[in-house]
């Protein structure tokens, strides 16, 4: 398994929140953390960003925004939270 952090060019990601959650996505699934954990953690990360989300709308966001920047490699924003 290559365990290199293939990165996103996060200046492109403009929500802190995104950012910060795409960040800990790759670095833990650079150190050989399985997908899913990677994803239950993000989803706490998000939640700390964000203590009004639900568990689901965080669920939801943290696939998007990993499907969107790690496994589609798309440009451009994302849909999600309003915050900066």
């Amino acid at each position: 398994m290559d365990h290199r952090i293939v990165s996103v060019e996060n200046s492109r990601i403009a929500r802190k929140c995104e950012r910060a959650v795409i960040t800990a996505y790759q670095e833990l699934r650079g150190v050989g953390t399985s997908d899913v954990s990677a994803f239950h953690a993000c989803t706490t990360l998000y939640r700390i960003h964000h203590p009004e989300s639900s568990l689901n709308e965080a669920r939801r966001l943290v696939s998007e925004w990993i499907d969107h920047h790690v496994i589609q490699k798309r440009p451009g924003p994302t849909p999600g939270c309003e915050c900066d």
